[in-house]
């Protein structure tokens, strides 16, 4: 049995991505931030629908459509594959824990 709050015990500085369940048409992970951001310019542009809550600290997300969401614990958003999208802002204290869900729709469970 695993905790998704149990952090290691030396936070990496790279942003940290764990799979949790990966089936044909499900992913689902842990992701780690710390302050990570999209790099400038650059974009996510999935394959996949994504639904994402941020279980712990704050961050920002913004759309190529200059739409710009801020989530907080509990906070959660579905992302459409395709809908380009960049991380602006992560805090690092409390680092931020994510629960992604990655959709697949070609796929059948």
């Amino acid at each position: 049995m695993k905790n998704i709050f149990n952090l290691p015990a030396s936070i990496p500085t790279e942003e940290s991505f764990e799979t949790l369940l990966s089936t044909k048409g499900v992913l689902i992970e842990r992701i780690i931030s710390t302050g990570q951001t999209t790099p400038p310019g650059e974009w996510y542009d999935q394959d996949t629908d994504e639904w994402v809550i941020l279980l712990q600290g704050e961050a920002e997300i913004a759309y190529a459509d200059s739409f710009t969401i801020k989530l907080g614990k509990g906070d959660y958003v579905f992302i459409p594959a395709h809908q380009k999208h960049r991380v602006e802002y992560t805090t690092s204290e409390p680092p931020c824990i994510w629960l992604a869900i990655h959709l697949n729709k070609g796929s059948s469970q």
